[in-house]
């Protein structure tokens, strides 16, 4: 098994990379997350473990830019804070699992087996329309390669709409996936979100069929 650890404690990642040749990985070592993207985008790992904190470029960028990217390579991320915030950051950036420090090195092993064993999962495709791409698993999209700044309801809607692409779909369809069945707010909440992502996409990204709903072009 090859794997790359991204960890600028020297001590630290000397230790990690002894032990994981012993159990018979190939290990290569970044100390920088600039040199850790680097050695991730041009070789092929089984495993990564990447630090959070790191000089140049933080082990959140390094996934979610990982993510962006296509790699789906099983990442373990450590953080030396114990903190909800930390962790469900790097879930959502699209981490496998994570390891506060300080940690036995027989639980570090046995998460990196784990992950082996699980080999590459399958993640969600990138769904496209036109110059519009959006990464569902990453929860970002993008319009002719300039990423799109959009809030978590609007990434709901526009996946919703790329999802049908082509079909016409109606306001209460629309509600019931994007919001819920038991929403009993003003249904009019729709027709604002369409304008924020028209606003942000483009007018002629989304069209309206005046009694039947909306249609997002291919």
């Amino acid at each position: 098994m090859r794997a790359l650890v991204v960890e600028d404690e020297l001590r630290l990642a000397a230790g990690v990379r002894n032990g994981l040749e012993a159990e018979g990985y190939a290990v290569d070592v970044a100390l920088t997350g600039t040199d850790g993207l680097w050695l991730a985008r041009e070789q092929t790992y089984d495993v990564m473990l990447l630090d959070i904190m790191l000089p140049q470029v933080d082990g959140f960028e390094i996934c979610a830019t990982l993510r962006s990217e296509g790699v789906w390579t099983p990442i373990l991320m450590l953080t030396a804070r114990d903190a909800d915030a930390d962790l469900v950051q790097a879930l959502d950036t699209g981490a496998d699992d994570y390891l506060t420090k300080p940690f036995s090195y027989d639980v570090l092993v046995a998460r990196l087996r784990a992950l082996v064993r699980r080999g590459t999962p399958e993640r969600p495709c990138v769904l496209e329309a036109g110059d519009l791409r959006m990464d569902p698993a990453a929860r970002r999209a993008w319009r002719r390669g300039t990423e799109l700044m959009l809030t978590a309801r609007e990434l709901a809607l526009l996946e919703f709409l790329i999802r049908r692409r082509g079909q016409v779909v109606s306001k209460r369809t629309i509600l019931d996936h994007v919001w819920d069945y038991d929403f009993e707010g003003d249904p009019n909440i729709v027709e604002v979100y369409i304008r924020r992502l028209r606003n942000k996409l483009g007018s002629h990204c989304i069209t309206t069929l005046r009694g039947a709903g909306y249609r997002m072009s291919e």
